[in-house]
């Protein structure tokens, strides 16, 4: 039987419930849409099976974008966890997919084929097609990223480069609470998760490409006392097995 100590190294994981642009089928990156009604419910399933395996949390991270939030804070009122705190960082946001944003990937494929609509969802090096500085949608356009140098705000970025920032906010953040034990929750995006997961578990960059996270299915990751990562799963594996994941 696991020790209090070493339970208190497993974090859960969660890529955000259904969204709106999920069901639709849209490059969604940092655009903002609400869940759906079924992703509401992906993301109160998810808190009572964590609740019914008795997972208790300390803190939680979000991204700033809705889509996660929403899904952290639904996951923490049904697995009887209301009162943890919810820190949000820019870092957890879901992969820029620069001018791709918004855009119907069926249709793409159709008119760019689906090998180059698969490296642009899935490459790990292969950056989407730049958004315009000067785009309304643009992040440096958005009064909400104003607390962010310009300097790190994307245009479109490659898996690459989400994991150089999700690894940041890992070893700046989140690390020194896992070694300090304490019990975390990880409410983020699809290609965030990816990186991370290859990050933390020596992943590689032909595992990673064929690599995709289920919506709304929790993951936990088990860690030693130095903060390396011992394994990860899903909570429900058949879940997780019958789930059709749409990436962001």
């Amino acid at each position: 039987m696991k020790t209090k100590h070493e339970q208190n190294r497993r974090v859960v994981m969660i890529r955000h419930a259904q969204s709106e642009w999920n069901r639709q089928g849209r490059f969604t990156g940092w655009a903002d849409p609400q869940l759906t009604p079924a992703g509401r419910a992906e993301a109160i399933r998810a808190g009572r099976q964590l609740d019914l395996a008795g997972y208790r949390f300390d803190q939680a991270f979000s991204s700033r974008l809705q889509r996660a939030q929403d899904t952290a804070q639904l996951v923490l009122r049904y697995s009887g966890n209301s009162a943890v705190p919810v820190a949000e960082d820019w870092r957890l946001n879901e992969r820029h997919y620069g001018d791709l944003q918004g855009r119907d990937k069926e249709r793409m494929a159709g008119q760019v084929g689906a090998e180059q609509v698969w490296r642009w969802r899935r490459s790990y090096a292969e950056r989407p097609p730049a958004m315009a500085a000067g785009d309304r949608h643009h992040p440096r356009q958005l009064a909400r990223w104003n607390d962010i140098a310009r300097a790190q705000l994307p245009n479109g970025e490659s898996l690459a480069d989400t994991r150089e920032r999700v690894m940041a906010v890992w070893g700046e953040r989140i690390a020194p609470c896992v070694a300090e034990g304490r019990r975390l929750l990880i409410a983020s995006h699809g290609n965030t998760l990816r990186a991370l997961l290859m990050g933390l578990s020596g992943m590689s960059v032909a595992e990673v490409e064929s690599f995709e996270i289920p919506t709304g299915v929790p993951i936990i990751a088990s860690f030693d006392p130095q903060g390396q990562m011992r394994d990860w799963h899903y909570l429900d594996e058949s879940a997780a097995r019958n789930a059709h994941g749409v990436a962001a």
